[in-house]
This record gives structure tokens, sequence and C-alpha cells, in this order.
């Protein structure tokens, strides 16, 4: 009954708005989205798509950031202040661990990184500000390094704003958020733009243990042609975090009566995180076919988790909580170089490129604490360094209908850690390099039509920790891949691109950061295949979809207990999106993930979840007023889950079962925009 009625209002709103802007529909097509235009030029072709999804679906909040790259699926666990838990093609990434994520040129990743090699924490971004997602699934480009192996995501803000912007929001759980965008400088300036832009987000969430989640972002960019042909910008933002956790909860404890599905065992869970980045990139168009350009960056960053995943387990007095805390600067820059060649029958475009990255861990701790405030044990502390020098160089040649692109890269890595607990300090380093050469071709069989062959080689680096236990070897990993695929247009406005892939992964070492060992994780294969779909059948209606399927055994283990725990084999997004001549819009989501083995015989599984999300719009002028529904239908479902040992305080032994973190239930968000 409940779902009946939301369904129920719901097409109410939509065929009283449909009603209202039939006859404006007759008069004025709006929002066209052009995908005829797009070009079937698979190089071009994710860069045209993403900017129709997000001018068509644009984000509303830093989750939404990670969720427009399609078949990727996100959860958060412990309290929103955490970077989200990322899958995709068949990879339980974690929080980055096998894939690469940048901005504005900044890496995002964190190497040996206190909670998890490649923690990838996106909140330090604006939504509102992000002009652009690159992606690619896969390891297939020569640019991308560490971290490259199921894929990238690049995110680029704007130079220069069109407009001034005030948007305040509020809704369910005390949740609050105001954004503001102010350009500095008269729009009369010409060549030159500097802007500001802040965030403030808070919210209690929907636990019995108030999230208190708050933070705080600041933006400022600035950029200039110096003259025709060299551009500079410059950017600098800030951004600091606080919350409170109610953490994985046991099923049985929720089964028992103990807590209900929004309590916690352990309610001193949560955290603080900061960042603060600097970046300057550099343009030279020296001549119409030769261009370079280089970008510094610098990052200062600092992070505590507390989180408790045992409860008594292994300290049936004070429990088991941990304190994680990671305290850096980062430093780097990336440099390339384009040179353009016009053949008599073919193009070819040269590209290469060298970059430097230097971490300097000057706090790597793990520690056992009881409620935040009393150090028990400290289980690890170091200070490290860990330096990657990179270069590539790549050929885009284009013959006919072929363009043929081959690639290769290098990367070296120099580690060196000091361990503060050993009895005789001393500093033990290592050295590794790995190639990863790369090959894409592809065919334009016509103007709708186009075929693309991708192979490649990548890698992620290992735990600077791993890197000592394991005296320097197997530390980078490396993954060995290809996609088959075609971008096909059968009708107008309508672009389709089903692909299949397959991925081996060598023999590597996991740094467990909860609890301070190196586990061995053996030689894996992924195969899968991938289905998108993009259409726009009328001027103010908008479709897409995407469904994913991935099929991940490890390969050295007995049949039937080669499962690869948490990974999900089927996946699937969509939406349909009206905008219409007189300001209404609605954008209606919805997103699919089938359940996962939780542990390697299958024995266990995770629970799927089907959820729906609805944001309805209506603009006027300089203001537009909106309302966002997420979990539309109120279902109840389970965001991030692990089978794990417990026990907790009642208990004499250990118990092994589902844990879990309850997903957001129906919640009501409006907000308020004016620009000028």
């Amino acid at each position: 009954m409940k779902i009946t009625f939301k369904l129920l209002a719901l097409g109410t709103i939509l065929l009283s708005s449909l009603n209202g802007f039939t006859q404006d529909l007759k008069k004025t097509e709006v929002d066209t989205v052009h995908l005829s235009k797009i070009i079937i030029n698979h190089a071009e072709f994710r860069k045209q798509v993403m900017q129709v999804d997000l001018k068509k679906a644009p984000v509303n909040s830093a989750q939404d950031l990670l969720r427009k790259v399609p078949g990727l699926f996100i959860a958060q666990h412990a309290g929103g202040g955490k970077a989200e838990q990322i899958f995709l093609r068949g990879f339980d990434n974690d929080h980055g661990t096998d894939i690469s994520v940048t901005a504005d040129g900044i890496p995002v990743n964190i190497v040996s990184h206190a909670h998890g090699q490649g923690y990838a924490d996106l909140h330090f971004l604006i939504p509102e500000t992000i002009k652009d997602i690159d992606f690619g699934k896969g390891a297939y480009y020569a640019d991308k390094g560490d971290f490259n192996t199921s894929g990238y995501v690049n995110f680029t803000t704007f130079d220069k704003l069109e407009n001034n912007l005030f948007k305040i929001e509020g809704g369910s759980f005390n949740t609050m958020r105001a954004v503001t965008m102010i350009n500095l400088l008269n729009k009369n300036v010409q060549d030159k733009n500097f802007y500001v832009a802040s965030e403030f987000n808070y919210s209690d969430g929907p636990f019995d243990v108030k999230q208190n989640f708050n933070r705080i972002n600041i933006l400022a960019k600035f950029s200039q042609w110096i003259d025709k042909k060299q551009h500079i910008s410059i950017l600098g933002s800030t951004f600091s975090s606080g919350w409170n956790a109610s953490g994985q909860i046991p099923e049985r404890a929720v089964e028992q009566g103990l807590i209900d599905r929004w309590g916690s065992i352990d309610p001193t869970e949560g955290g603080n995180t900061s960042r603060t980045n600097l970046a300057v990139n550099y343009r030279n168009l020296i001549t119409e076919n030769e261009e370079f350009s280089s970008n510094l960056f610098y990052s200062r960053y600092k992070f505590n988790l507390f989180s408790n995943f045992t409860f008594f387990l292994n300290d049936p007095v004070y429990g088991d909580e941990i304190e994680q805390t990671d305290n850096r600067s980062i430093y780097g820059f990336d440099n390339k170089y384009i040179h353009r060649y016009d053949l008599n029958n073919s193009k070819i475009t040269w590209t290469s490129g060298a970059g430097l990255r230097l971490d300097d861990i000057k706090d790597l701790q793990l520690s056992h604490v009881y409620h935040r405030d009393l150090l028990l044990n400290r289980l690890s502390d170091a200070t490290a360094t860990e330096i990657n020098v990179h270069a590539f160089t790549t050929i885009d040649w284009k013959i006919g209908q072929w363009t043929i692109n081959p690639a290769v890269r290098v990367d070296h890595f120099v580690f060196d850690l000091h361990d503060r607990l050993n009895s005789l300090p001393s500093g033990k380093d290592a050295t590794a390099t790995r190639v990863s050469p790369k090959l894409n071709i592809s065919y334009t069989q016509n103007s709708n039509l186009q075929w693309y062959l991708k192979s490649g080689m990548g890698f992620h680096s290992n735990d600077v920790r791993v890197v000592v236990a394991q005296n320097g070897k197997d530390i980078l990993p490396y993954s060995i891949g290809s996609d088959l695929g075609v971008i096909i247009r059968p009708v107008k406005n309508m672009i389709i691109q089903p692909a299949l892939w397959y991925m081996f992964l060598k023999q590597e070492f996991v740094y467990v950061g909860d609890e301070a060992v190196v586990e061995p994780s053996g030689k894996t294969r992924r195969l899968g295949a991938d289905l998108s779909l993009r259409y726009q059948p009328l001027p103010w209606l908008y479709i897409d979809g995407d469904i994913n399927y991935a099929h991940a055994r490890a390969i050295d283990e007995p049949k039937g207990e080669d499962y690869i725990p948490l990974v999900p084999a089927l996946t699937s997004t969509g939406g349909v999106a009206i905008k219409f001549p007189s300001g209404f819009s609605a954008n209606l989501r919805y997103r699919y993930m089938d359940s996962k083995p939780a542990t390697e015989d299958n024995s266990v599984k995770t629970r799927g979840y089907f959820v729906n999300d609805l944001v309805l719009a209506y603009g006027k002028r300089s203001w537009e007023f909106n309302i966002q529904v997420l979990n539309l239908l109120d279902t109840k479902w389970n965001e991030a889950q692990f089978e794990t040992e417990t026990r907790l305080r009642n208990e004499t032994t250990s118990v092994s079962d589902l844990c879990y973190t309850p997903g957001t239930p129906l919640a009501v968000k409006a907000g308020l925009s004016y620009k000028f």
C-alpha cells in the first residue's frame, strides 16, 4: 500500500506537469541533446556522452560524481565522511586500489594509506564546479599509471563561471547544505577569469547515534591567456570534515533485538580528515601542430579514523576499536608534449609525457584505542617516502577508416620506510620498475558504426609496508586485459555501445591496514560484458541505461572455492529525464546490484538491492527550486556488507556472519538556487 501510494503520487505530479506544458512543447524544442551529432570515434565518444549525461542529469552530491561512470557502484559505511567503497568491472576496489582517480591533474588516490592502498576521497570536490568527468575502463591509456587496472576517472573544474550562484538545501535527518560560487573579476575583463566557490554540509543521518557529519569546502581558481598561445591556471582548495559513524552491525544483533537496524555496537566510531591542494597548469600552443602542457601540484593531507569491525573479539574488556592516522605532503608534476603530422593519406598525433610524484609521509599509524580517547597499544607506527617517476609515449595513427594507437609507459618506484616501533630503528628501502605496453585499434565502418579493440597492461603499487615485508619482491602486480566493442547509432539520437572484456591480475601481496598484517592474494581472472544505451526520442525526453556483467574467479583455487568476495556479477543503472520549455524538469534514476559472494566458497551471500531516486525542479529566469527524493520507494536495503568474525559483549564465543551498514531510507531534500 505504501509503495502504491507513492507511485500514484509520482504519477499525479508527472501527469499534471505534462498537461500544463503540452502547448509549450508544440512551440519550442528545448535542450536538444544532439546525440545524432556525437562523433562515432572512440577517442572522443566517452567525453561527449558524459557531457550529455551531465547536462541532462547533473550531479547533486559528491557521491553522484562517481556514479556518473557507467558500471561503477559505490557504498558508504562510515558516517559519510570516509571515502566510498568502489565496485567496477569485477573488482571490489575497496576505496580505490584498482581505479585511478584524479581531479584537475591532482592525484586523488593516496599510496600507502593508513586505511587502504589507493584510498580515494573525493569529498573535497564541490559538485557544482565540475565541468567534465572523463573516464575509461581497463588499463589501455598511456597517460594513466598507478591504480589504473579496472579503469580511471578524471574530474575537471570550470575555468570560468557563466553566472554567480547561491544555493541552499535542507531536508530529512537535519540535513543542510549551502553553496556559493562568485566571479571575482568583472565580466568585461577579457582573457582572464577568477572565481571562488564554497560549500557547507551537515547531516545527522538516520542512525540512532547522530552522525554530526559536517564538511567545509573552499575552492579558488584563476585562469588567464597570457597571449594568444599561452594559458595558465592556478587552483587552490581546502576541505575539512568530521563525523560519527554507526559502523557495520551484525545481522544477529538486529535479529536478537539487541539493537535495531539503525543502532550501533560501538557508538564511538567516526573520524576527521582534511586536504589542501594547490595546482598550477601551464599550456603553450607552440604552433598549429604542436603544444606543450605542464601541471605542478601539491597536497597537504591529514586523516584520523576510528573503527571497530570485530567489537570484543580480541579484547573482551575494552573492545577492539582501532585508530588509523595518516599525515603527509604530496608533491608532483606532469609534463606533456603533443605533435600532429598531416601526411598524404594519413594523420599522426604523437604524444609523450613524463612526471614525478613524491609522498612525504610523516605519520602512518595503527593503534588499539578505547572510545577514541585512551591509547591501549600502538600496533604500527612509521614514517615513509614513496617516489614514482614515469614516462610514456603514444602514437595515434589515422589512415583511411582505421585508427591505430600503440603506446608504452614506464614507471619507476623508490620506497623508503622507517619503523618507529623497531627496537633498532633504521630505514629500509626498495626499488621497482614496471613497463606497461598498450595497443588500441578502431575501424570506422561509417558515420554510425565503429568497431574497436583495446588491449594493454596496467598495475597498482603495493603499500610501502608490503614492500619492506616482501624485501622488494612482487610489489608491482600487473594486469593484462582487452576490450572488444562497437559503437552503434541505429537511429537518430540513439547510441548503443556493447563490449566484451577480459582481465588477468598477477599474484600480489596486500597490506591489511585494519590489522597491520600482510596477506597474499593469488592470480585472478575476470571477464564480462557491458551494454550502454543513450536515447533522446523527443526533444524533452532523455533515456539512459547501463547493464554490466562480470565473472571474477581466483585461478589457483579449487572450483567452488574460487569466488572473489564482494564482487557483484550483475549491476545496472539508468533513468529517465524530462525537461520542458516552461522550466519544469524531472529525473527518475535507478540502480541495481545483484547479490555478491561474501566468502570464497559462496556459502554466504550479500543481499542485492534495487533503489530509485527522483529529482524534480522548476526554474524561472535566475531562480530554480528542486526537490530530491532519495530511495523513492523506501526500499529496505543494505549498502556495505561484509562477512566478518565478531564477538558481542554478551557472547562467550565468536560468530561469523554478515555485518552491514543499512542503506538510506526514504529521504527528502529541497533546495533553492539563484544565479546572478
